[in-house]
């Protein structure tokens, strides 16, 4: 037979609080770079697909686009690196529909850490941060 043991209700939210805390100190913020090409496709499609991934993600800083590439930049929160990288692989793949993206392949991805991105920035390398957020063209 299996007794039941009695738990400090307190003992239990310290625990919950203990894991919240641990699962936010695990997880920490990347900056993403997708660059994405091919087929040429009207630059007002382009524009309002991206517009859409915008809203669709809403952590997306900033894209560049052309009528056969773009740049999507962004902050992803992850584990590690790879979580982070297999994140980003997979954005384009699953909004294609949803936001109606051209038909273009990853041809490009830089995954850094937000202090990596920040020492960059202050040593004048990579790009400066989003002043200007939204869709552009290149």
């Amino acid at each position: 037979m299996r007794r039941l043991v009695s738990v400090d209700p307190e003992q239990r939210a310290e625990s919950r609080v203990d894991a919240g805390a641990e699962r936010r100190e695990q997880a920490r913020l990347w900056h993403i770079t997708l660059s994405v090409a091919g087929e040429e496709a009207p630059l007002k499609e382009v524009r309002r697909a991206l517009e859409q991934l915008a809203h669709d993600h809403p952590f997306l800083l900033n894209s560049r686009y052309a009528n056969d590439h773009a740049e999507i930049r962004y902050w992803e929160e992850a584990r590690d690196l790879h979580d982070a990288a297999a994140v980003a692989l997979r954005l384009w793949g699953e909004h294609r529909n949803s936001a109606q993206l051209p038909p273009w392949e990853i041809v490009g991805l830089e995954v850094i850490g937000r202090e990596t991105y920040h020492q960059r920035v202050a040593e004048g390398y990579g790009p400066p941060p989003a002043a200007s957020m939204g869709v552009h063209p290149f």
